[in-house]
């Protein structure tokens, strides 16, 4: 698989295997530990959520601008892996919920998320830089799409296990405490202590409190409600924990194998290094065209990333609220879903890689841009399916017991194998357009700007991140389906934009 490719391609997806599988702890449970922890209803924690998912691409346009003024990228990147990790410690301390005095902690949490964000943006983007730093010369060039697609596949081996980890941790603590794990009881332990549960409501909490603790019995509402929301929310204090072990595997795997990596000081000063094409030196106008053509994509996939990463806070909510989580004898947990995507990732790059090496043997393989408006299409055609899937369920609002809603009966959910095919249909939409965005970012970037260009990418990320918190405003808000229909729609037109711009796109990334 790896044949012919450079030989630290996979020392550097083994070291941000580490990186991944704290970040997708971290999204995995990020919303749902808010939530329990602070009795925020969704909107916020959409907020909190976005904008901390902002940050962690924002924040690699400065992690690229130092690496790039210093043309030091590895020590860039390491520094960014301890960063990240002092972040998950602030994260993994766990204090008592529900909490005493709700500010602080709250500004507690959310500088452990800057911190975490700022760590990765040292790193993120100059790792992905320095992988295409391995394809600038010739012999490699023509493997950069494959390589790029092999090594994103690599980097969500961690991302697979993160969330099952992640409810292993909380679940075992619950065990461990006399409880068993129920996704509606935190939601409804909040609308008690608020005082704006109803009747119904109550009932449904009361019989929740039974099955949830182990040996059954007559249940005290109030104690059980305080303890059982201190004993969840301490698990996933323990699951933040566990990235910080994660961190420290990717460190001493980076550190062992930086030999391995190029270093673009050395590679300037040598006059015998033979550089691909895109590395002679380039006329202003050339200069020009590059940025021009790598900002009109950068606009483009906000408008993807905005509907995609919709996986950590509607499709969660959606798994939370509207899904049956139970499959055969299976119990399962909203966070679980959070796995799909990258085990699909892992699953599914060899088939593709595989499809694009028979198109490319065949002369007919499709450039970078138009791979990119495929994926942007078969987004669209994810979101289809859940717009369809949705017709006839409920508002929200009728159903959340902070607005004196009761939750939806198990007989009106839907079945798990909805958000599963969805996940799968997703996760063809990415490898059609993130390892192979980078791959274009990597290709065009002139050579003095690689890191901060790959910032551009991350940026642009970014900016469609921030736009998620309209999901969870659309979530509770209006009816499920026209929800999922913005992101059919936001697809659409980036597909559209995408395909208007194809031919110079590819004049330019020749």
């Amino acid at each position: 698989m790896f044949k012919g490719h450079p030989k630290g391609l996979i020392a550097a997806a083994l070291a941000n295997m580490g990186e991944r599988f704290g970040f997708y702890t971290m999204m995995a449970i990020l919303s749902l530990f808010l939530m329990a922890k602070f009795g925020l209803d969704g909107t916020n924690a959409g907020y909190i959520y976005a904008t901390f998912y902002a940050l962690i691409y924002i924040l690699s346009l400065v992690g690229g601008l130092i690496a790039d003024k210093t043309r030091n990228y590895k020590g860039t990147i390491m520094v960014g892996l301890i960063v990240m990790s002092l972040g998950y410690l602030a994260m993994a301390i766990p204090s008592r919920t529900p909490v005493t005095d709700q500010t602080t902690y709250l500004v507690i949490t959310l500088i452990g998320l800057f911190i975490i964000a700022f760590g990765n943006g040292l790193f993120k983007g100059n790792l992905q830089a320095l992988v295409g730093q391995m394809y600038d010369n010739k012999k490699y060039d023509k493997l950069r799409d494959s390589g790029f697609s092999l090594f994103y596949m690599f980097i969500n081996v961690g991302a697979i296990f993160a969330p099952f980890i992640a409810v292993g941790v909380r679940n075992w603590w619950l065990r461990s405490n006399g409880y068993l794990y129920d996704a509606e009881l935190p939601k409804l332990a909040h609308a008690y202590l608020d005082k704006t549960i109803n009747d119904d409501a109550m009932v449904s909490l009361q019989q929740k409190a039974v099955d949830a603790t182990i040996g059954g019995g007559a249940v005290d509402i109030p104690t059980f409600v305080n303890e059982y929301l201190n004993v969840f929310v301490t698990g996933f204090h323990y699951a933040f924990g566990v990235a910080i072990i994660a961190m420290a595997i990717s460190f001493i795997i980076y550190m062992m194998n930086k030999r391995h990596f190029p270093d673009p000081r050395k590679a300037m000063d040598s006059k015998e290094e033979k550089l691909s094409h895109h590395e002679v030196k380039m006329s202003i106008q050339e200069i020009r065209q590059r940025m021009y053509a790598l900002f009109a994509v950068f606009g483009v996939v906000i408008f993807f990333w905005f509907s995609f990463h919709q996986n950590g806070l509607t499709l969660t909510f959606f798994a939370r609220d509207y899904t049956l989580l139970q499959l055969g004898s299976w119990k399962l947990s909203a966070e679980i879903f959070q796995s799909m995507n990258p085990f699909f990732v892992v699953f599914l790059t060899p088939i593709i890689v595989g499809l694009f090496g028979w198109l490319r043997a065949r002369g007919i393989e499709p450039s970078t841009p138009r791979k990119i408006a495929i994926g942007m299409g078969i987004a669209a055609l994810a979101f289809v399916v859940m717009l369809v899937s949705s017709l006839g369920l409920p508002l929200y609002e009728s159903i959340d017991p902070d607005t004196g809603g009761k939750p939806l009966a198990d007989s009106m959910k839907v079945t798990p194998f909805l958000l599963i095919g969805t996940y799968f249909i997703l996760t063809v939409a990415e490898l059609f357009i993130s390892p192979l965005g980078i791959s274009f970012v990597s290709k065009v970037a002139p050579p003095q700007y690689q890191g901060i260009m790959q910032g551009g990418w991350l940026g642009a990320t970014a900016l469609g991140n921030q736009l998620l918190f309209i999901g969870a405003i659309l979530y509770q808000n209006v009816p499920i389906w026209m929800t999922w229909g913005i992101f059919v729609i936001a697809c659409t037109v980036s597909m559209l934009t995408m395909i208007f711009m194809l031919r110079w796109l590819e004049r330019v990334a020749r």
